[in-house]
């Protein structure tokens, strides 16, 4: 049997200043029954860790090779994942240790922060009103981002871990999910998470997401059938969902006409990358 009640696993890859930043406000919330493991993806200056922390290198670059990873170096029969460029909450811990025992698989909630001073960039605004809508993830999609999900050993031994290379949150969960396990999203359980604060840096992600969303959907003729359809939908999504960024309270006025011209370039470039990727191509 364990000596610990629940491990925290932490991927990190040269992000040193936001791991610090996110060990900061964890560290203080520690317990002598949770392990902490950070995993770093073979940064090429390791991380420093406080004492009580555990640091293991995992040659393998990818966030889901890092995490199967500390999985595999810890013990205890509660899992909860947590990213390194996130600060949680001061009663994170308190809450995943309660949260855990409501469901198979917990969401929490992932609020948006900025790093730059207002106004806001176009890319900034534009995370703040469509980044991280676990909730809607949980409820509609059946899956939680791995930046705040808590498990169970059993449950990850019998799922199998993370798959490299394609969205992987969403595939384990739906995975999970398909072994008859159920998931909820516990609103109480919160981080928070810095938004993309330019174009280049906002593009980086969706070029990501769009490519592991590619690998969840299937290579055969009528799964790029369908994702070129999915592509084509890019296009009115811009009308439908400029509403929510003109509602938007935390929004000043320019920032909202900054965040109109990031959503139409943003579902633009991915028509375009998602047709690219139905006809064979790579993005």
């Amino acid at each position: 049997m364990s000596q610990f009640r629940a491990a925290i696993i932490i991927p990190h890859f040269e992000d040193a200043a936001r791991l610090q930043r996110c060990l900061a406000a964890l560290v203080p919330q520690l317990r002598p029954e949770v392990e902490v493991v950070v995993v770093d993806n073979n940064s090429p200056t390791r991380p420093e860790l406080p004492a009580a922390l555990r640091l293991v290198i995992e040659p393998q670059k990818g966030a889901a090779n890092a995490r199967n990873r500390g999985v595999a170096e810890t013990t205890a029969p509660l899992l909860f994942f947590l990213d390194s460029d996130c600060v949680p909450a001061a009663n994170w811990l308190d809450t995943a240790l309660d949260a855990a025992a409501r469901a198979d698989l917990v969401g929490g909630t992932v609020t948006v922060f900025d790093e730059t001073p207002p106004p806001r960039s176009g890319a900034e605004a534009f995370e703040t009103v469509f980044a991280f809508d676990n909730r809607g993830y949980i409820e509609k999609e059946g899956f939680s981002v791995t930046a705040n999900l808590l498990t169970r050993r059993d449950i990850f031994e019998a799922v199998g871990g993370f798959r490299d290379g394609l969205s992987e949150d969403l595939d384990w969960c739906h995975r999970a999910r398909a072994a008859g396990y159920r998931i909820v999203h516990a609103p109480d359980l919160q981080v928070s998470h810095p938004s993309r604060s330019d174009w280049p840096a906002l593009e980086r992600k969706w070029r990501r997401i769009t490519r592991e969303s590619f690998g969840v959907n299937g290579n055969g003729a009528r799964a790029r059938l369908k994702w070129a359809l999915r592509a084509l939908a890019m296009l009115p999504s811009i009308a439908a969902h400029a509403p929510r960024i003109l509602r938007d309270a935390r929004l000043a006025r320019g920032e909202k006409l900054a965040a109109l011209g990031t959503l139409a370039r943003q579902r633009l470039t991915r028509m375009a990358w998602m047709l690219r990727q139905a006809a064979g191509g790579a993005i």
